[in-house]
């Protein structure tokens, strides 16, 4: 997508889960070639930011099938935020007049999955993987809070599955409360979607 000089942030989203179908339908536009003409832009005009996971096995160019110049990307351990993730999200949409931030989670999530252990287990992991786990643990400690009572214990990937769900919808509450975004009068949007690594689809969590 070559971005007109004004894009909606539901029209940024449409885009982006347009993308995702013809990723899943095994029929990508883009080939990503160094030498395209996308590629070799003297300028960048991307529609979103997509803040994503580290997962190797989710290639946030790759699932929404976007050229060149399309979405900048943003990436940490299940997503958390540190004052650097904000500040080149706060870049984008100042700099750059992206109107969309979509905050990506997916399915078994190790950083979400490693955070529950910890919390079931009342024990913390050593070095900065405890900053990852701090911020993750309130979606643990909620999802355990809504599930069900009675019948065989709850899962590690069944709180883990609820967990993720909770963290995208946490982040995506933090992003919009970024003065950049809560000022916007609607011109700037924060969604959440969850990634799923056997379909390949992305399902919308919340919209912009």
């Amino acid at each position: 997508m070559s971005r007109p000089e004004t894009v909606t942030p539901q029209a940024a989203l449409e885009h982006l889960l347009a993308g995702n179908a013809r990723f899943t339908s095994e029929t990508p536009r883009y080939g990503h070639q160094v030498g395209s003409e996308a590629a070799r832009s003297g300028e960048q005009k991307p529609y979103a930011v997509v803040a994503g996971c580290i997962d190797s096995r989710v290639p946030l160019e790759a699932i929404f099938d976007q050229d060149f110049g399309s979405i900048a990307v943003v990436r940490s351990g299940a997503h958390v935020l540190d004052r650097a993730l904000i500040g080149s999200i706060e870049f984008a949409v100042t700099q750059l007049a992206v109107p969309l931030v979509l905050v990506l989670g997916h399915e078994r999530c190790g950083a979400v999955g490693a955070t529950v252990q910890a919390v079931r287990a009342g024990t913390r992991p050593p070095g900065a993987l405890s900053y990852l786990v701090e911020v993750i643990a309130p979606s643990v400690t909620g999802a355990e809070a809504e599930a069900p009572t009675g019948g065989e214990p709850v899962t590690d990937a069944e709180i883990a599955a609820r967990a993720t769900r909770r963290h995208v919808l946490f982040t995506v509450a933090q992003l919009r409360a970024l003065p950049v975004v809560a000022t916007s009068k609607g011109a700037v949007a924060v969604a959440g979607a969850i990634y799923n690594l056997d379909t390949g689809t992305v399902e919308l969590l919340t919209g912009p």
